[in-house]
């Protein structure tokens, strides 16, 4: 997934203009060119060191937290891998271009450009957590 990623950032960079969009599946999804210098949801400000120290912080934060968890749930061990990567996606690009280049645009039903690593981060935090919830229903 994240070498997926990059290779599509590496495409639109090459290929688009930034604020330029292109359908992809008509009324639905279309990539646009974002040059994200904030955190996520454009919270958090722009200091791209800040922002990569804050990636790195919490990072250890989750890790500490389910460290636990990830020896004995295969689900808690791909969800940390799914953050992981997303975040490792992130501060790539923050170090690379100075900002996060997104480019996934779901304008119809969502209101926010996201790239990959993003969903990825996403769908780990909820894996986690369900996970979480799952392990203490059964203890």
């Amino acid at each position: 997934m994240l070498v997926a990623d990059q290779v599509t950032k590496r495409i639109v960079v090459a290929t688009f203009l930034p604020g330029e969009s292109r359908s992809v599946i008509p009324n639905f999804l279309r990539w646009t060119f974002e040059q994200n210098q904030h955190g996520a949801f454009g919270l958090f400000g722009s200091s791209r060191i800040l922002l990569i120290a804050m990636a790195l912080v919490v990072l250890t934060i989750f890790w500490l937290s389910f460290r636990d968890a990830t020896r004995h749930s295969v689900t808690a061990r791909i969800a940390f891998g799914l953050i992981l990567g997303g975040a490792m996606g992130n501060i790539i690009d923050r170090l690379h271009y100075q900002y996060v280049i997104d480019f996934v645009d779901f304008y119809r039903i969502w209101p926010n450009v996201f790239n990959v690593a993003d969903a990825c981060i996403t769908v780990g935090v909820i894996l986690l957590l369900l996970s979480s919830l799952a392990s203490r229903r059964h203890a």
